[in-house]
Formats: structure tokens, C-alpha cells, sequence
């Protein structure tokens, strides 16, 4: 067991004139093997290959830009003052993102990605699930390389090294402190979540954004106890760290989500496409009269068969998500 966690001694190497940060390259690991775990799980609940793609192409842009809001939203010291330099607020490559923006972002771009491939938004929430924490538990290890947002002093035998000259060293420690490594337990936490919801997924058939909502609050408990031993500047509300409250708010979020879709759908969940969107296969290997309605969403046990009824390709009257 080692005596202490060493934090790289480097964050970034440069390529001719560009300069390549390790944390960038962490977040885009992360995106790529969320995108493929997503695209796995949906095509085999009936997507088509590749329509993550289509998703993917309006969600991960607007994620970002809503990353970057609700980091200057939530520091605005580090931005708004006499002399600041307003353009600093559009200078990502500067750091300063944030998960929960991300996550508000997204999921309005995930909306526009799923209602122009005809795909249910809540089909794809829950086929994307896991791949989010997988995703954040990639994205933390660039933390390690920043040499950011560590936790209390601790002298546990996985204590982190941090430089004294950081900008978020505490004032008035003594040099060789070890911190708690939050962007290890983080990763922990994560792939364990990871598998959780696969194993509930399993047991339970979590369907119509049930998955998503096991997420939000696997993640937002987790987060709230990181962030609450964090060292680095945050606004304070009530005594609690922003991210504390936002990791709380995901806890509800979760938690409503959960209770009232599975009132609303009490049915199995037959196909991830909206009602009249459905992708047919070239060859397929199920009786292409199996299509949701809103009959079949609620689980209404008294309906005619499936294969008794025709679909009409052109209904767009469902536009539930």
C-alpha cells in the first residue's frame, strides 16, 4: 500500500502549435465510450445502428455550452469584477466546467436529437444511463492531472500530493499535506454505479426513464458527500456548497421521475421509437406489427392484440416522449 497518491507532473504536452490537455482528452475518452455503450444498449432494444449518433450530434454541443454557464453562473467572482476580462467567460479551454449544466444542456439537445430521429426521449435517457457514469468517472481522472478539486487534509495511506503553490492550497498548512483524492472516490463511485443500474436493469426491467432516474440519484448522492469535503471556492447557500444543493436537486429529480413514470407506463416498453417512426429492419427478426401505442405505454391489459392492429406511418397524434 502506498504512503501517498502523487499527482502528475504534467497536465498538457504540445502538438506543433497546438497544446493538448490531458484533462481534454479524458472528457473525449469519456463522450466516445459513453456514445458506445449507448448505441450498444439501444440498438439492442430495437434502434437503429447508429442513430445515437444523430442524438449525440445536438446533445454533446449543448452540454457543453451548459457546462460553461452554470460554472460562470456559480463562480461569478472568478468573472465579474473590476478589471475582468468578460471574454474569460467564453475561455473553456481556461477550465471551468460543470457536470449539472452539463446534464440541463444536454438533455435539451438530447430532446432535439430525439424528436428529429423519432426516438423517445426517456428510451434514450435510460439507454444512456450507465454511459454517463462512465463518462464522469473518465472525466474525473483529468482532475487528477489538473491537480484540482481535491478534498480535506487526511492522512489516510491514499492521501493525495499537492503542491503548495497551488492556487487552492490552504492557507497556513504546512508543505507535504496530503488530501482526500475525491476524483478517485468519484471514479469509484461511479463504475460501481455503473454496475448497479445494469444489475437493476436486469432484475427490475427499468424502462421509460426509470434507468435515468436510478442515475440522477445514484450520482447526486454520491456528489453530495465529494462535494462536501472539497477545498476549492464555491459559492455558499445556506451553508451548503452550490454543488451540494444542484446534487441534492438530482436526488428529487431522480426520485420524481421514477414514481411518475411508472404510473404513466405501466406496460413493458416495446420499442424505443415514438408511434409511427418506426425504424424496420431490412430483415426482421420481429413481426413488424409490434409497435407501442398509447394504449400498450399504459399497460392496459383489456386492449386488443398487438398484431391485430394496423399502424398508421403517418400518426404523429402520440408526441409523448
Amino acid at each position: 500500500m502506498p504512503l501517498s497518491i502523487p499527482s502528475p507532473e504534467w497536465s498538457y504536452f504540445d502538438l506543433g502549435p497546438l497544446r493538448i490537455h490531458a484533462y481534454a482528452i479524458c472528457i473525449l475518452i469519456g463522450i466516445f465510450a459513453a456514445t458506445a455503450l449507448t448505441s450498444r444498449r439501444l440498438t439492442k432494444r430495437g434502434g437503429e445502428p447508429g442513430v445515437v449518433l444523430d442524438i449525440i450530434l445536438w446533445a454533446v454541443p449543448l452540454g457543453i455550452v451548459g457546462a460553461r454557464i452554470f460554472h460562470v453562473l456559480t463562480h461569478p467572482n472568478d468573472y465579474f469584477y473590476d478589471g475582468a476580462n468578460l471574454w474569460d467567460v467564453f475561455a473553456v479551454w481556461k477550465g471551468g466546467i460543470a457536470i449539472f449544466g452539463a446534464l440541463l444542456g444536454g438533455a435539451v439537445g438530447a430532446y432535439i436529437g430525439c424528436r428529429r430521429s423519432g426516438i423517445r426521449f426517456w428510451s434514450f435517457a435510460d439507454a444512456l444511463a450507465p454511459g454517463m457514469l462512465l463518462a464522469q468517472a473518465m472525466g474525473r481522472l483529468g482532475n487528477w492531472f489538473n491537480h484540482e478539486l481535491f478534498g480535506l487534509p487526511t492522512t489516510l495511506p491514499w492521501g493525495l500530493e499537492i503542491e503548495p503553490t497551488n492556487a487552492a492550497y490552504p492557507v497556513g498548512l504546512p508543505a507535504g499535506t496530503l488530501f482526500h483524492p475525491t476524483f478517485l472516490y468519484e471514479i469509484v463511485w461511479n463504475l460501481v454505479g455503473v454496475a448497479v443500474i445494469l444489475i437493476l436493469e436486469r432484475r427490475f426491467r427499468l424502462r421509460w426513464g426509470s434507468a435515468f432516474g436510478v442515475y440522477l440519484i445514484w450520482y447526486g448522492v454520491g456528489r453530495s458527500v465529494f462535494e462536501s469535503i472539497r477545498v476549492d471556492p464555491s459559492e455558499i447557500f445556506f451553508g451548503l456548497r452550490t454543488n451540494v444543493w444542484a446534487a441534492l436537486f438530482a436526488i428529487v429529480i431522480g426520485l420524481v421521475i421514477i414514481l411518475v413514470q411508472s404510473r404513466r407506463h405501466t406496460g413493458i416498453e416495446l420499442s424505443p421509437y415514438r408511434p409511427g417512426r418506426e425504424w424496420k429492419p431490412v430483415n426482421p427478426e420481429v413481426e413488424s406489427g409490434e409497435s407501442d401505442s398509447d394504449i400498450e405505454d399504459h399497460g392496459n391489459e383489456a386492449a386488443e392484440p398487438v398484431e391485430s392492429r394496423e399502424v398508421d406511418a403517418t400518426s404523429t397524434t402520440d408526441s409523448r416522449p
